[in-house]
């Protein structure tokens, strides 16, 4: 079932919330986190959490965008003949002339792997060398890196699964 790129995108921003909740519970790594990063349970009754779930949904958002063109690999095909894909029979000349076939790696499993590799590739460097800076323990690193390779992961399985390609269109 493919569905519009929007609801996707607003179902897959929702991934880094959830993970939140369980990442950072003090039975997960909520403890662990609060120490390394010198949060203690004050500084965190002080904080405006709606305000913070809003911020975290509305870049989460943000994120499911070029995250789509990394693990939808036909995005490239479907720039190019953007007028064209909606016909079925030009949709597979296309695609067969570029050796691929339409739907090809359009699994949640695929989409997993390409979220991870950004999740590696890209929020492990950003975080860790933002964490260098701050003079942060690699305890840190580990604990917020593999919070964001996580939700890279979920969110790339969603919107390679479910984004319909025509709804860019």
């Amino acid at each position: 079932m493919q569905l519009n790129f929007f609801l996707v995108a607003a179902i897959a921003a929702i991934v880094p919330l959830l993970v939140g909740f369980i990442w950072y519970h003090p039975s997960v790594f909520g403890n662990a986190w609060m120490k390394v990063a010198g949060v203690d349970e004050t500084k965190m009754k002080e904080a405006n959490m709606p305000l913070i779930f809003i911020i975290t949904f509305v870049l989460s958002y943000l994120i499911s965008f070029p995250l789509t063109g990394v693990v939808i690999h036909q995005m490239g095909i479907f720039g190019m003949f953007n007028h064209h894909l909606t016909e079925a029979p030009t949709q597979k000349l296309i695609a067969d002339a570029f050796a691929i076939a339409g739907n090809d790696f359009r699994t949640f499993k695929h989409g997993a792997l390409h979220g991870a590799i950004v999740g590696i590739g890209i929020a492990l460097p950003i975080v860790a060398v933002t964490a260098m800076f701050e003079r942060k323990s690699f305890k840190y690193i580990a604990i917020n890196a593999g919070y964001w390779i996580l939700s890279l992961l979920l969110m790339g399985g969603i919107l390679c699964q479910f984004v319909d390609l025509k709804s860019f269109g």
